[in-house]
C-alpha cells in the first residue's frame, strides 16, 4: 500500500510539474516576443517555415512575432486553469500540442537547425533549441489527458 501511495505521488507530482513547467515556458517566452531581439532570435525559423509563409506575409515579422507571443501566454492562461476548469485546460494542453508540432517542424524547413560536421548532419545551437519541444509536447499530451479524466470525474 505505501509503494502505492509513493506512485500515486510521483505521478500527481510529474502532473503539477509538467503543467507549471509548461505555464511557465509558454508565458516567458510568449512576452519575449515583444522584444526586438527575439523577433531577430526566431527570423530564421519563421522565414524558412511553408506553415508560417502565409502569416508572415500577411503581418511581417514583429506583427507575427507579438501574434504568436499573446498566442503562447494565451494557451498558458488556459493550462493553468487545470484545478479550476479542466476543460479549459485540456484545450490549452491540445493547443500546446499543436504549437510544439508546428515548432518541430522546424526541425526540417530550417536549415539553420542543422550543421554538417563529419558523417552525419549535428544539431546546431538552433537544434538545440528547437529539439526541447519534444518534451514540451509530451508534457502537453500528459496535462491534456489529465485534465480531461479530471473533467470526467462525477
Amino acid at each position: 500500500m505505501a509503494a502505492h501511495t509513493a506512485i500515486a505521488r510521483l505521478h500527481s507530482g510529474g502532473i503539477t510539474a509538467s503543467r507549471f513547467g509548461l505555464v511557465l515556458n509558454l508565458a516567458s517566452i510568449g512576452r519575449l516576443k515583444f522584444e526586438d531581439y527575439e523577433v531577430e532570435n526566431i527570423r530564421p525559423v519563421v522565414v524558412s517555415s511553408p506553415l508560417l509563409r502565409r502569416p508572415l506575409r500577411a503581418l511581417g515579422e514583429t506583427r507575427l512575432a507579438k501574434a504568436i507571443g499573446i498566442t503562447e501566454i494565451t494557451i498558458a492562461g488556459m493550462i493553468s486553469t487545470g484545478r479550476w476548469a479542466p476543460r479549459v485546460s485540456a484545450v490549452g494542453s491540445l493547443l500546446a500540442a499543436g504549437m510544439f508540432t508546428v515548432t518541430l517542424s522546424f526541425l526540417i524547413s530550417t536549415p539553420e537547425a542543422w550543421h554538417q560536421r563529419g558523417r552525419e548532419p549535428k544539431l546546431s545551437p538552433a537544434g538545440q533549441f528547437l529539439i526541447k519541444d519534444v518534451v514540451l509536447l509530451g508534457a502537453s499530451l500528459i496535462t491534456a489527458a489529465e485534465s480531461l479524466s479530471r473533467n470526467r470525474r462525477p
